[in-house]
C-alpha cells in the first residue's frame, strides 16, 4: 500500500513537470492568438494537436481573437498569460515602456501575401497605386496592417493615404474581397480572385521587400511573467521548439493530416498548395537574429511616428535563454 502511494505521488509530480525540467509554476495557461487557422500561426496548431503542451505538463487554453492587436491588448490587460503574435509588437511595447519580449521565434519570414482585386490589377504598377484603396487587414494595428503600411511608406505614401478594414482571417476576408468591399487584401495563402503584388513567404521575397530577414510570429510574454514563472516559460518554449523540429521534417500531407479539416475551407488541394508554399516561413532554430530585429525596427520606423523619438534597446525584445536550453536538451546535452 505504501509503495502504491509513493508511486502515485511520483506520478502526480511528473504530470506537473516539463520534460527535462523543473515543475511548472503555472500549469493552467491562457494563450492568445489573432487568427489561429492562418498558416502564420501553424506552429501553434501543430503544437496543440500533437500534444506537446501536455507533454510539458501544461494545460493551455487558446483564445482566438480577430487579429494580433486584440491579442496584445488581452496580454496588457491581464486576461491572458502569453501570446503567439508578431514580433514587432514587442518593439512597439518596449517603446511605450512596457517590458514585453519574445522567447522563441516561430516564423522567420512574414509569410504574408498582398494582392489586389483582378479588376484593379491592370492599373497596379507599384505600391504607390495603393493610394486611396480600401485594404483588408486581419485587424487594424496587426502585423498585416504594418506590412501594408511599410509597403506604402517605401512608395512615398503615408498610412493615412489608404483605408484599413478589419476582415479577420479566412472566409470573412475572402468574402469581403468577392463582394467588392475592399480593393486590396493581405493573404496568408493564395486565392484565385487576386493578383499577388508582394509575397514574403520565401527568403528571396522577404529580402526584396525588407532588404533582409524579417522575423514574424513569435511567442511573447511580459517580463514579470518570466520572472515569476521561468519553468513554465521554459516548458512552453520546449513545446514550440519540438514543434519547429517536426515542421522542418514534415510533408505538406502530414501537416494537413494533423490540422482540423475545417482549416481546408472546403478545398484540401488549395490548402496543401498553400502549406507547400509556406514551408520556408517557419523558423529552423527559434532564434531571432540581430539583423532580423533591426529589419523589423526599421520597418516600423518607416511609418510609425510614435517610434521615431523612442530609444528602443532591441536586445530587450528577445530573451534567447529558453530556446538555447531547449536546443541543448533536444541535442542531449
Amino acid at each position: 500500500m505504501k509503495t502504491t502511494k509513493i508511486a502515485l505521488a511520483m506520478l502526480a509530480l511528473a504530470l506537473g513537470a516539463p520534460a527535462h525540467g523543473h515543475a511548472v509554476e503555472k500549469k493552467e495557461l491562457t494563450l492568445a492568438v489573432g487568427g489561429k487557422t492562418a498558416l502564420y500561426y501553424l506552429p501553434l496548431t501543430i503544437c496543440e494537436r500533437l500534444g506537446y503542451f501536455k507533454e510539458q505538463g501544461l494545460d493551455v487554453t487558446i483564445n482566438d481573437f480577430r487579429g494580433g492587436a486584440q491579442s496584445l491588448q488581452a496580454l496588457v490587460g491581464g486576461s491572458v498569460d502569453v501570446v503567439t503574435g508578431a514580433y514587432e509588437h514587442t518593439i512597439r511595447m518596449q517603446a511605450k515602456g512596457q517590458d514585453i519580449k519574445a522567447v522563441i521565434e516561430l516564423g522567420r519570414f512574414p509569410g504574408i501575401v498582398v494582392g489586389v482585386r483582378k479588376d484593379k490589377a491592370a492599373s497596379y504598377k507599384s505600391a504607390a497605386d495603393l493610394k486611396g484603396m480600401k485594404i483588408g487587414v486581419s485587424a487594424p494595428g496587426s502585423s498585416t496592417n504594418f506590412f501594408v503600411m511599410y509597403m506604402m511608406s517605401k512608395a512615398g505614401l503615408k498610412p493615412a493615404d489608404a483605408s484599413y478594414i478589419g476582415v479577420g482571417i479566412g472566409p470573412s476576408a475572402v468574402a469581403a474581397m468577392k463582394k467588392g468591399e475592399i480593393d486590396a487584401l493581405f493573404k496568408l495563402e493564395q486565392d484565385g480572385d487576386i493578383k499577388v503584388v508582394a509575397d514574403s513567404r520565401t527568403e528571396e521575397g522577404t529580402r526584396a521587400i525588407f532588404g533582409g530577414s524579417n522575423p514574424a510570429a513569435v511567442l511573447y510574454v511580459r517580463q514579470d511573467f518570466i520572472d515569476k514563472n521561468p519553468a513554465t516559460v521554459q516548458a512552453l518554449v520546449n513545446a514550440f521548439y519540438k514543434t519547429l523540429q517536426w515542421l522542418d521534417k514534415a510533408t505538406p500531407e502530414e501537416i494537413a493530416a494533423t490540422v482540423p479539416e475545417d482549416y481546408f475551407l472546403g478545398d484540401k488541394a488549395l490548402y496543401l498548395a498553400a502549406v507547400r508554399a509556406n514551408k520556408p516561413v517557419y523558423s529552423r532554430t527559434g532564434v531571432i537574429p540581430a539583423a532580423g530585429m533591426k529589419s523589423a525596427a526599421d520597418m516600423l520606423l518607416a511609418f510609425d511616428d510614435e517610434l521615431k523619438g523612442a530609444n528602443v534597446d532591441l536586445a530587450k525584445t528577445f530573451d534567447g535563454r529558453f530556446v538555447a536550453k531547449a536546443a541543448a536538451q533536444a541535442q542531449g546535452r
